[in-house]
Parts: structure tokens; C-alpha cells; sequence
């Protein structure tokens, strides 16, 4: 006896085969771009920010190499911070002045700030240097930090409240320190002149950074330290604009309130710019590249309707104001990773950046700064654009040349449609012509169908380059294959 056909089985089966026809019948879509609607006219700057540390001086290996890169990249806005783990590059005031001797030294901050400088010239940077001398605060004894420049100190940035709650004490400071660097010098507490014989411009200077960690400060506290800050340089140098808020978490409203309201600042202090951070991290400690993908992005859509929100109350608040979103990248752990770090990992860090970058430019945000230049163990080497070991820019560095040497602002953001889920199309009118990007959100190849490009030529940057520069190809008739975490950009023959 043979048993009976189950019928459900067979109804099964044809269903399945029926949803397969469907997905190749989807995948046969072309890619579809409507040139005459405009979403958007692009205001968004692609940069980076170059964090201090000790990779970054003339005694490390990859010191000429890093720069070479930056000055390669020729960004505007690149921000340069002096960042507290390395008190004695980050401060230049150590010890608080006595009635007889002050502590100023400059030797360790002047010559990485040199480096920057020659590198990003003729590009207006965003100077941040970011640290509070620590005994500014009252603490319950005195900080002591190492003795070697180049050992991070994570425990300097120690108490909540200044020793003098006015804030002219820290914008004093900071008036010295930026007179240093533009007026060729400065008058210290007891009246001596110290000369530097530096004159650079900073057209930017950004106050303090991730203020809601380091110290913990309230929104109150910040902008009385901004204001201070603010006035006292702005008597120094009139035509700097000032970039504020700077925080790390982006998802308590009342910083944006409170500082955003005019009516919180000192009459002449002017709300020019603000900036706040992301970065995207796995959703758990066991995942591995093929789930970073959905946490990445997940987040990353989350981060894109807090900016949304954050610019309704910048607009209702203080239309004027610009914002700067000037770190950007992705975390796997803490800044002392010590996981094996898959290729395919800095593709999709870069991918995540560009979609970041497209929607961002969709929003009307002015600066999108990928994080950093130098990253290595100990110091997020998750999140570097060099390559630690080699000198070598990665595949974030060269999804970030990629975008800014293609796009920027005035161009135009038309609809496109890639006709499949994981694929992101964007296309563009720019002063170089119609081009098309797309992004590969996946760790795998998916075929493309292109409508006719006769003459196309593309630029990409996938997990064959890896540390080696874009490719470029011609764009051949036929099926059209991303590759996996693929960020491509095409440019289409008029």
C-alpha cells in the first residue's frame, strides 16, 4: 500500500515555487532613475575628524603616511582634536600657575597641530582642543598623570564642578592656547609674554568634546563654559565661528533645547554651529560580519530620525544655526579591541557612512565627518581609516575620497530605485555630470539589472580593493554585479 498524496504538502510546494518565480521576477527589475525630480539640493560636506595620539608623531612609523593621507583627501572641515587620554599634548597648562611661576609647554601639542596644519592646507579646518586642565576642577586629591607622553591616562578627566563656577578661569585658558597658535603668542597669569611665532587662521573652533561624558556635565554647566569661552575669543579673533554642544549621545532632547535657546546665552554670544556624534556598534558580543550588517544599519536609521527630530528644534529654536555631525563611524567593542577584525568589516564600516552621508545630504545637514584618521589597540583601532600596521589608507578611507570626490554640495538628489531590498540607490545632477551610487548593504554579490549607460564608467570600493586604491572600470552591458559591501559610484555619459 502506498499512503495517500497529502495535499497540503503539494499546495506547500507550489507556493514556494510560486514566491521563487516572484523573487527572480523582482530581480529582473531594472534599476530605474527619474532625472527630472529633484528631493533635494545637497548643503552636506563629506570630512573626517583626526584625533590625537601618539601614531600621530614624528616617531611612529605610520606618522608620514597618516598625513600623506590627509593631505591626499583635501577635505574641508576636517576636525582636529587634542583628545585628554594624552595630557601632555591635550594640556598646556598642567600644573596651576603660582604666585610666582606658571606651567605653559607647548612641545607636545605644536608639532602633530603643525603636521595638521600643513596638511589641510587651503582647507578651512575645526580646531577642538577639547580637554580642561583637570585642576579647574575640584576633586577630592590631585590628578596625577604619567610621565611618558605617549601612555594614555584614562582616569584625567576626573570632576564635575569648577573651581570657578563663572567659567572665566576655563575661558581664560583657552583664550591663551588659541592666542598661541593666531597671534604668535601670548601674556600668561603673572604677566610674561610667551612667543610661538605661530600666526595660522582657525575659522572654527569647536567647544569642548562629548561634554555629557567627559566630566558629565549638564547642559547648564556646558553653556555657561561656552559662553565664557566664546566671548573671550571672539575678542580675540572676531570672524571665528563657533561650533557647540559636541555630545556623545545624541538621545537626550534637553541639550538641544536648552542650549539652542537664545535666551540661555550671554547677550553677543552667537549660536553658529552645533555637532553630535554616532557610531554604530553589534547588537551582542557574539555576533560576527554577516550580523554586523543589521545592527549597523538598524541603528544607523535610528540615529537618522533623531536627526530629524534634533533639526526641528534647531529650526524652531535657532534657524541659523548649522550643524556639524563630525564623528561617524563604527564600534565593535571598546578602544581596546583585541578580536580579529574580518576585511570585510572596514567595507562595511564604509558603506554604513556613505548610506549615512546620502541621507544626511536628504536632510540638509551641513557637515558628515567620518571617525578617524589614526585609530590602532588601545585607541578604538576599530574605528581607523589607517591601516596601523602598513600606513596604508583602508577601505573607510577610500569610501570617504569615493563620496567626496564625486559629491558635495549643490548637487542634486533625484530618485533612484535599485529594485532590490539590500541594495541602495541614490543618483545625483552634479557640476561633473549625472551619476548614480549605490551602496551594498550585504556581505554577499547581488545582480543588478542597469538600464542602457552606453559610455558609463564607475569608481568602486569593495572587498577586492581592500587597502588598495578605488578601481575603476567601464560599465558593461548586461547583468551588473555588486560585490559584497560594495560602494559604487557611476558616472553616465551625456
Amino acid at each position: 500500500m502506498y499512503p495517500k498524496p497529502n495535499p497540503t504538502f503539494f499546495l506547500v510546494i507550489i507556493f514556494a515555487v510560486v514566491l521563487s518565480f516572484k523573487k527572480l521576477a523582482a530581480q529582473e527589475k531594472p534599476l530605474t532613475i527619474n532625472w527630472n525630480n529633484t528631493l533635494a539640493v545637497s548643503k552636506t560636506i563629506p570630512t573626517l575628524q583626526v584625533v590625537y595620539n601618539p601614531m600621530l608623531r614624528a616617531n611612529s612609523p605610520i606618522h608620514k603616511a597618516s598625513f600623506e593621507a590627509l593631505k591626499n583627501i583635501s577635505a574641508d572641515y576636517v576636525r582636529y582634536v587634542p583628545w585628554f587620554p594624552y595630557p601632555k599634548a591635550a594640556v598646556a597648562e598642567l600644573k596651576a600657575p603660582t604666585a610666582t611661576e606658571t606651567f605653559w609647554d607647548f612641545q607636545y601639542a605644536d608639532p602633530a597641530l603643525t603636521d595638521f596644519m600643513e596638511a589641510t592646507k587651503g582647507h578651512p579646518p575645526v580646531i577642538n582642543f577639547s580637554t580642561i586642565p583637570v585642576w579647574m576642577f575640584k576633586t577630592a586629591k590631585p590628578v596625577v598623570y604619567p610621565t611618558d607622553p605617549d601612555l594614555p591616562f584614562w582616569e584625567y578627566n576626573q570632576g564635575k564642578e569648577l573651581r570657578d563656577s563663572t567659567g572665566k578661569e576655563v575661558a581664560g585658558y583657552f583664550a591663551r592656547v588659541f592666542s598661541w597658535y593666531t597671534k604668535g603668542g601670548f601674556t600668561d597669569e603673572l604677566g610674561k609674554f610667551h612667543k610661538s611665532g605661530h600666526h595660522y587662521k582657525f575659522p572654527y573652533w569647536e567647544v569642548l568634546n562629548e561634554p555629557d561624558l567627559e566630566h558629565r556635565m549638564s547642559p547648564q554647566l556646558y553653556t555657561r563654559i561656552y559662553d565664557a569661552v566664546v566671548l573671550e575669543l571672539k575678542k580675540i579673533s572676531p570672524e571665528t565661528k563657533f561650533v557647540g554642544i559636541s555630545v556623545a549621545l545624541e538621545t537626550d532632547p534637553q541639550w538641544f533645547e536648552y542650549f539652542l535657546n537664545p535666551v540661555n546665552h550671554k547677550p553677543g554670544v552667537p549660536l553658529d554651529g552645533i555637532s553630535y556624534h554616532f557610531y554604530g556598534r553589534p547588537a551582542s558580543l557574539d555576533q560576527q560580519i554577516d550580523s554586523y550588517q543589521y545592527s549597523f544599519f538598524d541603528q544607523a536609521n535610528g540615529f537618522l530620525d533623531r536627526v530629524r527630530y534634533i533639526e526641528n528644534i534647531r529650526k524652531r529654536l535657532s534657524p541659523n544655526t548649522f550643524t556639524h555631525i563630525n564623528e561617524i563611524g563604527t564600534i565593535l567593542q571598546n578602544r581596546d579591541y583585541k578580536g580579529v577584525i574580518p576585511d570585510g568589516y572596514w567595507n562595511l564600516s564604509g558603506a554604513m557612512f556613505a548610506y549615512l552621508y546620502v541621507e544626511l545630504s536628504k536632510i540638509g545637514i551641513e557637515v558628515a565627518g567620518e571617525s578617524q584618521l589614526v585609530g590602532y589597540p588601545t585607541q578604538f583601532p576599530d574605528v581607523t581609516m589607517i591601516n596601523w600596521k602598513t600606513g596604508k589608507p583602508n577601505a573607510r578611507y577610500w569610501v570617504l575620497k569615493l563620496i567626496k570626490d564625486n559629491f558635495g554640495p549643490g548637487d542634486k538628489l533625484v530618485p533612484a530605485n535599485s529594485n532590490h531590498p539590500d541594495v541602495v540607490a541614490q543618483a545625483f545632477i552634479t557640476a561633473g555630470g549625472k551619476k548614480l551610487l549605490l551602496i551594498n548593504k550585504t556581505n554577499k554579490t547581488i545582480n543588478l539589472k542597469l538600464p542602457v549607460m552606453q559610455g558609463a564608467t564607475l569608481q568602486t570600493v569593495d572587498v577586492n580593493t581592500g587597502d588598495n586604491p578605488i578601481a575603476n572600470a567601464e560599465v558593461k552591458p548586461g547583468a551588473f554585479m555588486v560585490k559584497p559591501f560594495a560602494v559604487t559610484v557611476i558616472k553616465i555619459k551625456e
